[in-house]
């Protein structure tokens, strides 16, 4: 069964000969090599490869097999670029993939609990923001940056935990009741 990890989003066209801008998730284009599906709306995942790719102001501008102009590259804006999670290389001591931390448990540094990591946003390709959960549903938006994040600890699988320590001043701009 495939666990289908999100590498990026096919964005607008480039040109006349079928290449897609893609919003990149991933830390290095060379995935572009692994076996890739795309998927469109509810449809199921489908194989793709890329022919060819570059960069281009900071994303990949890939030209995928048989998509060889404009109009056909168009008729893929949204669509999500996927990897099986199986064809992932492994990861160092000291890192995971961000899959793996989505519904963590998000600690700060005296080991209280801030709440659950909900999801990931890729505002700039190098820029992540990590959007957490408290458990009065407010929502705090942490630059996930290596200066704020502390460790993490998934060795067990039912009670995975993430520690932070956000800059100077983030959580009161996020959890202050003032109006």
């Amino acid at each position: 069964m495939s666990r289908w990890i999100e590498l990026g989003v096919l964005l607008r066209p480039h040109g006349i000969k079928g290449e897609i801008c893609v919003d990149w998730y991933a830390d290095s284009p060379s995935l572009l090599s692994a076996p890739l599906f795309l998927q469109q709306g509810n449809r199921p995942p489908s194989p793709v490869k890329v022919a060819a790719w570059r960069m281009h102001k900071e994303r990949p501008l890939i030209l995928l097999e048989g998509v060889g102009d404009r109009t056909a590259a168009e008729n893929l804006r949204g669509a999500r670029l996927l990897v099986d999670r199986d064809s992932l290389p492994p990861t160092a001591d000291d890192e995971v993939y961000v899959e793996d931390l989505l519904g963590c448990a998000v600690l700060l540094p005296d080991g209280s609990r801030l709440g659950s990591l909900d999801h990931v946003e890729y505002p700039a390709p190098d820029k992540e923001i990590w959007s957490i959960r408290t458990p009065d549903g407010k929502e705090v938006l942490f630059p996930a940056e290596d200066c704020f994040i502390m460790g993490f600890d998934l060795a067990d699988p039912d009670a995975p935990v993430v520690t932070i320590d956000p800059p100077p001043g983030l959580l009161d701009v996020y959890l202050n009741d003032a109006p």
